[in-house]
């Protein structure tokens, strides 16, 4: 089964940029849709980007469209998140999430990764 290893959140004053990273193992990326999800303090989850490399799809969520690019290495087996002009209200914690068959970026059967906290400060 695929496993899921996020890094690259920390600290970043408003305006700045972060990367973060989601490493697969056990199994290759391209079987997979690949989504970030956000969870921030007292709210629900939810989704901010989301790629199918077999069918070079990308998702924005509306509140970071422009900001945060999605992108992925296959011979890395890794999906990247590029994250820049932030702003406050994207802290939270940060989860990307494998779903199987690469035809929804989330289903009942994803797998997810531990999360990586994000802050940013104003």
């Amino acid at each position: 089964e695929i496993q899921l290893v996020e890094s690259g959140g920390g600290l970043v004053q408003a305006g700045g940029s972060l990367r973060l990273s989601c490493a697969a193992f056990g199994s290759t990326l391209d079987d997979y849709a690949i989504g970030w999800f956000r969870q921030a303090p007292g709210k629900d989850r939810e989704g901010v980007s989301c790629i199918i490399s077999s069918d070079d799809y990308t998702y924005y969520a509306d509140s970071v469209k422009g900001r945060f690019t999605v992108s992925s290495d296959n011979a890395k087996n890794t999906v990247y998140l590029q994250m820049d002009s932030l702003k406050p209200e994207d802290t939270a914690v940060y989860y990307c999430a494998a779903t199987p068959g690469g035809a929804t970026c989330y289903n009942p059967d994803s797998v997810w990764g531990q999360g990586t906290q994000v802050t940013v400060s104003s």
